[in-house]
Order: C-alpha cells, then structure tokens, then sequence
C-alpha cells in the first residue's frame, strides 16, 4: 500500500488555456500558457510567505505574448540572480521581476527540455537524443561543457548532485554528469509518463509516488512541489513524518514505517525509540498471528519489550511469582527492559487484555502453543539469556562481596561495641537480575520439554542455571520426564531425592521388563555413575544409596568405591551395622579387585566372616551326622582359598576358633602359616588322609624358597610322618610350639656365593652349585632327624606313599638321610626308581666337579706361563741412555726401571715424582701388582746391564 506523503492543495484553477509551465517567485506563481502568455497569481494575504491551505491563488497580471517565437515548454527561476529561464524557441533569460531578456542560447535550439541546477550554474539541456551541458560565466553567457548521448528523447529531467535523473521512454535513468555513465533505474509504469523533481533533501521525487492523476509537470519551488495539470496547479506539501508513521503502522506497512523512524530529528530521540519500538512489537503481533514465529520473536527482540510479556503469549508456560512480572518501568538498570515512552504500553495493552480474555481452548491459543511457535520461542529465550546470566552472576558476586565487607566491619566494630547494629546485616542489593534470570531459565526449560528437546534441558541443567524448582519438578513430573528432573535435582544437590528416584525408576524398570523398552532408559548402572562424583564429597550418602546396587551389581559397585577411594573402613563398618549379608561380598570384591590388596584388618574381618558361617553350617551337619572332613560348600572353599592366599589375618584367634574334632585341613593351612610344617603334613596325613595333599605342601614351601632349617627339610619331614607314624604322633602331641599371633611371612631363599671362577669353568652351568654337594640333595638335618634309629617301635607304616615320594622328589632328599630312614627289609628293588636318578645326577655332579678342577688347573698353568713371559723382557743401557723424566743422560747415576721394562729414569727424578704425587694427591693410575719392585743400578758397578725387570 503506497500511503501519502504529500497533501494535494488546489493552488489555481479555471485557467483559460492548457498550461505548459510553472514557475515559482516571491511568493507568486508564473504560468505559462500554451498561447504563449504568462499569468501571474498571488495568495491573498500571502506575500512572500508559505503555500496556504485554505484559499486559493487570484490572479495578479497577465503579460500576452511574453515568447514571440514558439511555444514556451519549461520555465525555472533562479531566485539568487534574479532571473527566469523559459524554453521556447530556444532557452531564454528574462531578468525578474521586469521580465525583460537578457540572453538567448542559440545552441539550445531544437530543446524539448532543460533542468537548472541554481548552486553551481550548470544548465541541462535535452535535444533529440542529446543531453548538453551549459555553465553560466559572467552572470549572462553560457559555455558548453558536455554533451552526451542518450537512448532516445528525454521527457523530464532533474539534477541530484553530480548526476542527472532522466525520464526517456517509460523509464526512469540516472546518468553521470562528468563521465556520461548511464544506469537505469525502474520503470514509470505503463501510463504514467516518467516525472522527476529534485527535493531540497537530495531526494528525488517520481511521478509514479504522486496520487493526482494527468500531471503533466513537477516543478520545484522554496515551499512545496508544483503539480501542473492541464488548466490547474496543485500544491503538493509534505506529510508529517509522525502522522506517515501512524498511517503506515496502521494500514500494516511495518517495514516502511520502520523506515521513516529514521528519518524523524535527532533531537527526538526518545520519541524514535518509543515509536520504533512500538511498531516493533505490533509487527511482531502480526507475525505472530501469521504463523511467522521466528520473525515475531526478532521483533519482540528489536523492540526491548519485557521477555514477561512475551511469555505472555504463551498461556500454558508457568512463571514464578516476582516483582517484574507487569512492571516494565522498574527495570531501568537493564537498558534492553527499560521503556521509552509510555506510548509503548499503551500501544502493547490492546494485545495483552485479548490475550488473558481469550479461552485456553481456542483455535488461536491452540495455534500460538504449536510446535513452531515454541521453537521460535526457545531461539528467543536463548538469544537473551546470555545478558541477563550474566548480569544475574554480577549481582550473585555483589552480594557476596558486600557480605564479606560488612562481616569484616561487624568483627572490627565488635572491638568497640558489645551489640553490633544488626540491620545492617540484611541490607542487600536489589534482586532483579536474578528473578528475571528464573523466569528465563524457567520458561526455557519448559518449551525444550514442550518441543522434545530433553538433551537440550539437560544441558542447561548442567551449566549455570535459575529454573525455579517447584514448578520445573511439577512440570517434569506431569510429563514424566525423569532423565531432566534427575538433572533438576543434581543442579539443585538435591542428591538424596535423585537417588530416591533412580531407586524407584530402575525397580520399575525391571517390573515393566519385557512390555517396552524402559529397562533399557533406567538401569542399576545409572545409579553408580551418579554416585560416582558424590564419593569424595559426600562418602555416607554414598554407602546410604549403594545398598540397592551392591546387591545386583557387587562388581561395578565395590569398583566405584575403589576408583573413587572411598574409605574401605568407613565401608566396611557401614555394611556391618546396616547390611551384613553384603559386608562378606564387599570384602571378596575389594580383595579380587584390589592391586595391592586389603589391609590385614579387613582380611582378618573377611576371614572371621567366612569362619563364622562355616562353623555354623559344621554344626548343623554334625547334629544331622552327615559331617565329613570331604564335605565342602561354596563358603568353605572361599575361607580355604583365602586362607592359602593371604596371610593378613590373625592366626592364633582362627587356631582358637577351630573345632578339635573338624576342619583338619583349615588348621594345617593355618599351622603353615606359622611354620609349624609338622603339624601340618601329620594332619594331611593322618588325619585327612590327603598324602598327595602333604606332597603339594612340601612343593609349596619348597618352592617358596624358605631358609629356615626346619623349613629346608620338608620332605624328610613328611618321610618321618610316613615311616614313623607313632613317632611323628608322639611329638605332634607333646612337643609345645608358641604360635605366633602374625608373621611376617617366609623369607626369602639366600644366595650362596661361590669362588671366582675362570671363563672356561663358568661356562658349565650349575657345576658350581654342587661342588661342595657330591650327592646333590640336602645334607642338613630336619627338626624331626633321627641318629641312625630305625622303625623299629612298631605301628603301621606307609611305605609305598614314602618310596612314591622318593621316586618322585629324588632330587629334593637327602639320599643318605633317606636311607637311614627307611626299614631295614626294604627292598632295593622298590628303591630303583629312587636310587637310579640320583646315582645318575651325583655321577654326573662328581664329572662336572673333576672338568672344573682340570680348567681351574689348566688356567693356573696358563697364568704361570705369562709370568715367565714378562719376567724375560731385556734392557740395554749405554752412555747414551736418557732419563724419562729429566730428559739427560743417565751417565754414572743411580738409575731406576719401571716395570714394564721400557721406562728409565734417574732414581732421584723418580723420588721426586713419587713426592709430586704424594703432595698433590695424584693418584690417578693404580700401580700394577708387578710395579712394587723398581730396580735401582749404577753405571759406575755395571758399564752396562742386562737386567731381568719384576
């Protein structure tokens, strides 16, 4: 819709003739008529002064036959000169107000038309399909400038600075005056004629924009713009800008009201702002109402309006109760809140009473609640919620500092006075930016949910955030939406409610298992992640909730306390007093799981527990007589597992828990433990009757590498227990050992360190570690050795276990101490598998032993042969013999000789350097075993020597 611009004021009508041109002078208007006279009209009562609006112009005088030759086509007046430039014939210059002429442009001949630019005295003069340009010297004569060529004929024409508007055709042009570069611009349309009139502003104003009909000119004058019709004039007089922007923004051209705002003075500053900001948001109620949401919400966001009464707009989004809501002007201290004008609110109240007056259930409501209009208005609220957090931050970090500062001025007047002031504890600063914040956040929330966004939620959950808590919960709960109001309660450290939750949700998941795919959304994993940074902060709120998930998940559980170093202690004693039927799970995990193990504390807890049950369940099978040492249940075999594994426990109160009657092979493991290796290979004996049980424990302890003497000897302990039951009984019974409470545990084997040997003898491997043990076993002597006593007390004896373990461990007994052992009627033909490989290793020990001798032999025989070599090194000394040191001849001086047979010096210059060496402490080359022996000779006794060198 073009609106108006321009008032059309009837100047003058009823004129005889058509009217061919207009000009405006002192208040008067100069028409021309097609007759070739000019008529003159004056406002009554206007003389000089503006355009009236309510009388029109009388005539003044008329001057006929002002052009004899031609028709007049175009007049100006250029007001500065006083004169008048008409085009009849050809342009001519009258001076005003006489009309006398002054000059006539003969080059102009033929011209259609001509615009006067009056500032620089340039004069356009259109020609056929010429344009020429005329510059006025001296005040009378015109010189050519340019000429240039144009399409076709120019029908109007107007100056714009340095350019030209040109109307040819039924297209408007604009062409450059200095370069002659032609551009189009649009075209007139297809009845109206291409018009143009330069405005005092620079503008240029289009036929097309004027609303009379059968304008033949535009003519510009001081006051208003000439309209020429056929036999009137019409006075075209600007529109206030404020009364186009009102009839824009009511006829619904927002966009070009928006651009008028512009043009209002700068001085009016405040009223630009409320207007625009007024159109803004009617615009934005357009859009609105259109279903063009993302452009509504750019103009609500153009407009500063309250981000409340945006929401408005949104019935079903709930807001927290604050002192903003509906309160516009006190929000001055956040500049894109603040208003303007009270023009705006007035314009904002029509839309906001429709919008609470309205039903819920209506089309429209219906139609703004859409999914786009909610996404629409997340982008809105994303788009503002930067400033306002921050702002809300700055206020946060205020408050604190004027906390600390006013906390710190009550303790130094607390120095003066016994009763500091306390209202001035409670002064704070004001609250806005946080309560604008939790409407932000708050709506936020509740269009991402409204739109499907819960990762969205979730994520501004996880950041800084000032949802209001009750109506979020209440939302979220409405829609069950329990991932987001899971994230509500951790921003909140609301933790125990969202443990609650999880609880609830995985039990729920699990009943519903099957019919949807909800147990895969809720699992017990989802409570240990969320449990896991609460483990440093809040240790007890951790064991509280891991109840529930150490029972289905005991692996990720006791994990999660191991990663997270929760104190083991702390939960142990928790699961004690309040679970202890997971207190034994906890242990077993924490000590398969941990790298470096449990503490002894704990081991032993673990170890009491195992126990605890396993004398239970020994004495319900008793009382039943189904109790047997091979009977074993999966409680059993842990504590024997732990027991064999871990020696952290306290073995004396285990010994002491122990049935006398039961459990034989847990008090052999525990007998072990404390290195009572008798008492533990007679219960495997005797009393389990496990002997392949015994022989894995002498393997054990002997690979174990124990250097204690009873420890060394483990097998002959166990070929007494075999060979002299009652004998070994005997002292299991009677012999009284201290148990130690704890022991360190076995020590470690010690190296035995032999000779040095040559090259050659250390190339036979182990031949060393048998060279002081021909017989290759053990010659120590057990705890339990005899002196040569046979088995001949009597009782029952196992010797085919004993000769299968001398066949089997030949190489680990001490053969003679065997022997001695063994009864007097014993076979040798039981004995082969027994004697055979150890005569075969000691014949092989004594083969090695007798190479070693011979290489050692060999090498010392080397070595002596070396000495004899160097000893026979020779040394000629004449008179010309020079010291080393000194660098003179040796002549009749006592000499000396270092030992590598080359090296002669004088044996003063030798006393000298060893004294040097001796003083500076220079000893940087160790002196040779050979260099303890110099020899010191004369020449005086020996003219020359050969000397043997040592």
């Amino acid at each position: 819709m073009v609106h108006s611009a321009y008032d059309a004021v009837e100047l003058v009508s009823g004129v005889p003739g058509d009217i061919v041109a207009v000009a405006s002078y002192a208040g008067r208007l100069l028409v021309a008529g097609k007759d070739g006279s000019l008529r003159i009209y004056a406002s009554p009562g206007h003389a000089g002064g503006g355009i009236p609006r309510d009388a029109p112009y009388a005539l003044e005088r008329q001057q006929p036959s002002l052009w004899r030759r031609g028709t007049p086509l175009a007049m100006e007046v250029s007001a500065g000169r006083e004169l008048l430039l008409s085009l009849a014939e050809c342009v001519n210059l009258h001076r005003l107000p006489g009309l006398e002429t002054v000059a006539v442009i003969g080059k102009t001949k033929g011209a259609n038309l001509f615009a006067w630019d009056d500032r620089r005295g340039l004069l356009a003069v259109g020609r056929w399909k010429r344009l020429t340009i005329f510059r006025l010297d001296s005040g009378r004569e015109f010189v050519e400038v340019k000429e240039f060529g144009v399409p076709d004929t120019v029908k109007s024409m107007a100056w714009c600075g340095d350019n030209i508007c040109l109307g040819i055709r039924k297209e408007y042009m604009i062409i450059n005056s200095m370069t002659g570069a032609l551009t189009e611009v649009f075209s007139s349309g297809r009845n109206a004629p291409p018009l143009v009139v330069a405005l005092p502003t620079g503008e240029l104003l289009l036929g097309k924009t004027v609303v009379l009909r059968d304008v033949q000119k535009l003519v510009e004058t001081e006051n208003c713009i000439l309209a020429v019709l056929a036999r009137s004039v019409y006075g075209l007089l600007p529109v206030p800008i404020g009364a186009q922007i009102v009839q824009l923004t009511a006829s619904g051209e927002f966009e070009e009201a928006l651009a008028l705002c512009k043009l209002l003075p700068p001085e009016d500053s405040n009223l630009r702002a409320a207007k625009e900001s007024s159109i803004h948001i009617r615009y934005g109620h357009f859009l609105f109402d259109n279903g063009s949401y993302e452009e509504a919400m750019e103009q609500f966001s153009d407009s500063h309006v309250d981000i409340t009464y945006v929401l408005s707009l949104y019935p079903s989004l709930v807001l927290p109760q604050t002192h903003i809501i509906g309160e516009h002007d006190r929000l001055q201290d956040l500049p894109e809140l603040a208003r303007e004008s009270s023009d705006v609110t007035d314009d904002m109240e029509p839309y906001s009473l429709q919008l609470h007056e309205s039903d819920d259930t209506s089309p429209l409501e219906i139609k703004k609640m859409s999914h786009n209009a909610l996404i629409a208005l997340v982008k809105y609220l994303h788009k503002k919620r930067n400033g306002i957090i921050e702002r809300a931050t700055a206020e946060v970090t205020e408050e604190v500092v004027s906390g600390a500062v006013h906390h710190s001025s009550i303790l130094s007047e607390s120095y003066r006075s016994k009763k500091p002031n306390k209202k001035r504890a409670q002064t704070h600063t004001s609250s806005i930016a946080r309560e604008m914040a939790t409407v932000v956040d708050t709506s936020l929330l509740q269009a991402l949910i409204l739109t499907g966004q819960s990762s969205g939620a979730i994520e501004l959950l996880k950041g800084l955030n000032y949802c209001d808590l009750n109506i979020c919960k209440e939302f979220l709960e409405e829609r069950n939406d329990y991932m987001v109001l899971l994230e509500l309660y951790r921003s909140n450290e609301m933790h125990r409610e969202a443990l609650q939750l999880l609880n609830q949700l995985v039990e729920e998941s699990k009943a519903e298992m099957g019919k949807n795919d909800f147990n895969k959304k809720f699992n017990p994993q989802m409570i240990i992640e969320y449990l896991r940074p609460l483990c440093r902060s809040d240790p007890m709120l951790v064991l509280e909730s891991s109840l529930y998930v150490l029972e289905r998940n005991p692996s990720d559980t006791i994990e999660l306390f191991l990663s997270e170093n929760v104190p083991a202690d702390l939960v142990n004693s928790y699961l004690k007093q309040h679970a202890p039927n997971l207190q034994s799970t906890y242990l077993e995990l924490m000590l398969s799981m941990s790298v470096s193990g449990i503490n002894p504390n704990l081991q032993n807890e673990l170890v009491q527990l195992y126990l605890s049950e396993v004398l239970d369940w020994h004495k319900i099978l008793k009382e039943e007589g189904n109790w047997t040492e091979k009977t074993y249940s999966p409680t059993r075999k842990k504590l024997i597992t732990t027991l064999e594994n871990n020696s952290g426990y306290n073995t004396d109160i285990l010994l002491k828990r122990l049935p006398q009657d039961a459990l034989f092979e847990e008090r052999a493991i525990l007998y072990g433990k404390i290195n009572q290796h008798l008492r533990a290979l007679s219960l495997y004996v005797h009393k389990l009757q496990m002997p392949e049980r015994a022989v894995a424990y002498c393997d054990r302890v002997y690979e174990e590498g124990a250097q204690q003497p009873s420890k060394s000897n483990i097998y002959f302990n166990l070929l007494q227990i075999y060979l002299n039951p009652r004998k070994a009984e005997k002292e299991f019974e009677q012999k009284i050992v201290p148990v130690a409470s704890q022991y360190p545990g076995i020590q470690k084997a010690t190296k035995v360190r032999g000779g040095r040997m040559g090259k050659k003898v250390v190339e036979i491997e182990g031949a060393d570690d048998v060279r002081f043990n021909p017989s290759g076993t053990d010659s120590g002597r057990s705890d339990g050795d005899g002196d040569g006593d046979d088995v001949s007390d009597g009782g029952p004896i196992m010797l085919n276990e004993a000769l299968e373990l001398l066949s089997q461990r030949w190489d680990r007994i001490n053969g003679a101490q065997a022997l001695r052992l063994l009864p007097r009627d014993t076979k040798l033909q039981d004995l082969v598998l027994f004697l055979e490989p150890l005569l075969r290793n000691s014949s092989e020990h004594r083969r090695n032993y007798m190479v070693i001798k011979n290489l050692i032999f060999r090498a010392n025989l080397q070595v002596k042969e070396d000495l004899y070599k160097r000893r026979q090194a020779v040394l000629k000394i004449d008179g010309d013999s020079m010291c080393s040191l000194c660098h003179k001849r040796i002549a009749n001086s006592a000499f000396a000789i270092y030992p590598n047979g080359q090296t002669l010096v004088h044996f003063v210059c030798f006393r000298e350097s060893q004294q040097i060496k001796a003083v500076r402490g220079v000893n940087s080359v160790k002196p040779s075993p050979q260099a303890s022996k110099i020899w010191v000779l004369s020449l005086r006794t020996y003219p020359f020597a050969l000397l043997d060198v040592q």
